[in-house]
């Protein structure tokens, strides 16, 4: 389908996603509980309280607490999910992640909102940008960042449904709905658009920032090849070489730091397989700042015009 052709079916923030699919999920299955470090209303699980009062667990800010009683249990045959903000789902809480969840091999979903440069006035200290890189690093750990409110909704239904750890990685801003819910599946990139001359892949809410971008693009008589990468880790690496033996030149895009993020996974993929021309669209080794969400993405390079010329300058460098 060409870019232009993308239907845009409302605006909602990924977050409404993550609270409309866990009541959905424990609908269907009365072992899922969520729990949450006082911050139920921003991560949209009053709708999960009011239908599963029992089944929901109020851990006040004790985040490290909040893990730990989610790893015992997942001993008694629960599904629980965790929520708080990105920064407080991995930095603050990494040690209990890594050993009680990860290294144990726990059947957790760590479910982060507020992620990235678009949480917008909350500032650095919330903006967590590494978080991608932190997660994707835990063996056996598998890192779903989703694109849009359909896409969030159907990630956290279907994460419901796969053993073993995960993080799921949403945001605050209201954001365009261009997917579709039964287009997701664990580990399986989403191409977007056909292309010959670039490939661009991103992920959360960069991906509809590389749909602008193709379409500007096209206009410029360049054929972009715009693959929506949903699950960093298992990284779909045979979309993605594919792609890259097809464009000779790529672009990542991801609202995280470029070091450790989705880049990385890009990049070290094609220096194994494919090896290409590669430019990063991401934050550039530094923390975020308080601002509106648009003006953030703006000053620190994540707008599809910075897509634009990164792709024009991985093209000139085949």
């Amino acid at each position: 389908m060409p870019l232009k052709d993308i239907q845009v079916t409302g605006n909602k923030d990924t977050r409404s996603g993550f609270g409309d699919g866990i009541v959905e999920a424990a609908r269907e299955n009365e072992q899922i509980v969520a729990l949450t470090a006082d911050l139920a209303g921003s991560l949209k699980l009053n709708q999960f309280i009011k239908e599963f009062p029992e089944r929901f667990i109020q851990c006040g800010i004790a985040e490290a607490n909040m893990i730990g009683v989610a790893a015992g249990l997942t001993i008694g045959g629960k599904i629980p999910f965790t929520t708080t903000f990105a920064n407080f789902s991995t930095g603050r809480v990494y040690d209990q992640i890594r050993q009680s969840v990860a290294y144990s091999e726990k059947n957790v979903k760590i479910c982060a909102s507020h992620a990235g440069l678009t949480l917008g006035e909350d500032g650095a200290t919330h903006q967590i940008l590494e978080d991608i890189g932190l997660m994707k690093m835990l063996p056996g750990m598998t890192v779903i960042v989703p694109a849009d409110y359909n896409q969030t909704k159907a990630a956290t239904k279907a994460i419901a449904k796969h053993q073993g750890p995960v993080y799921l990685r949403f945001g605050r801003p209201v954001w365009p709905i261009f997917t579709k819910e039964e287009d997701f599946v664990i580990g399986k990139a989403q191409v977007l658009n056909e292309g010959t001359d670039i490939s661009i892949f991103a992920c959360g809410h960069m991906v509809w920032q590389a749909v602008q971008a193709g379409i500007i693009l096209e206009e410029k008589g360049i054929k972009a090849e715009v693959i929506n990468i949903h699950t960093i880790k298992p990284l779909d690496t045979e979309a993605v070489v594919r792609s890259i033996q097809k464009t000779g030149a790529a672009v990542s895009c991801e609202e995280h730091n470029i070091l450790g993020g989705l880049g990385d996974s890009i990049a070290q993929t094609a220096a194994r397989f494919c090896p290409a021309p590669i430019e990063y669209v991401g934050v550039n080794d530094s923390f975020g700042e308080s601002g509106k969400p648009t003006e953030l993405l703006k000053k620190y390079g994540l707008e599809p015009s910075d897509i634009v010329a990164a792709a024009e300058k991985a093209i000139s460098r085949k």
